[in-house]
């Protein structure tokens, strides 16, 4: 079925750029109404079937975003997302056909950046690919900031190469995990909700789950904090939500 061309509402001006998407799902209804709603945006699309030709087009052809089911014949969406997050920092929209936490919690530690529960609304999973596409163009540096980088005591993080060190060795962190961190960095002792973060890091007024948020927090902790049980920078307030302790 084509998807007629004034079904989507979404503002075209930040658009992709020919940005490129790769669709991975074994379901080909699923790949074809996704690809024409992303087509309409003018992304340009790729898609595989299985998580193998997945790894093959993605190495040959690398793409600015993945749309990633987790069930997938062969090996699983969980071992391709370990493995194209083992070479590249390339943000992960996963699809899952259950709503279990547990599920969605073994995707974010697999570094997965964001999830989505079939059957889901085209125009949402558009929303959330527009948003993570504002995110990735959006390079500008608070005005808080001089010289465009963040320096907290063993954290540096630098804004134009998107890098964070701690005590001077390099950090790992994927697209949304940097955005996240750099965002409470650059608004040192504000409290924000899940919602707000939400908000300004996803980009998402209407969608999201606060639980996304929690489960990058945890995960910046193991990877920033000395001691994640007992976290300097990353503070919760609770009731209310986080803030960043320089």
């Amino acid at each position: 079925m084509r998807v007629p061309s004034d079904a989507l509402g979404v503002n075209r001006d930040v658009a992709s750029q020919q940005r490129r998407v790769l669709i991975v799902d074994d379901e080909e209804t699923v790949r074809e109404v996704v690809g024409q709603y992303l087509e309409l945006e003018g992304f340009l699309i790729l898609q595989a079937s299985n998580g193998l030709e997945a790894l093959r087009l993605a190495e040959k052809t690398p793409p600015d975003l993945v749309i990633l089911d987790l069930t997938l014949p062969g090996i699983d969406g969980l071992e391709v997302c370990r493995r194209l997050r083992a070479v590249s920092a390339v943000p992960i929209l996963m699809l899952t056909a259950r709503a279990e936490d547990v599920e969605k919690l073994e995707g974010f530690h697999a570094g997965a950046d964001d999830y989505l529960t079939k059957p889901f609304n085209p125009r949402e999973l558009v929303a959330r690919v527009q948003a993570i596409m504002r995110r990735l163009g959006a390079l500008n540096v608070p005005a808080m900031v001089f010289d465009g980088d963040l320096h907290y005591g063993e954290i540096t993080i630098h804004s134009n190469t998107r890098q964070v060190e701690r005590n001077g060795s390099p950090v790992g962190l994927t697209t949304k995990e940097y955005d996240l961190l750099y965002f409470l960095a650059a608004h040192p002792r504000q409290v924000f909700t899940r919602e707000q973060l939400l908000e300004h890091v996803w980009d998402y007024d209407n969608y999201g789950e606060d639980s996304t948020v929690t489960v990058h927090i945890r995960r910046l902790r193991e990877k920033v904090e000395p001691d994640p049980s007992r976290p300097r920078h990353l503070r919760t307030v609770w009731g209310i939500g986080y803030k960043f302790e320089p």
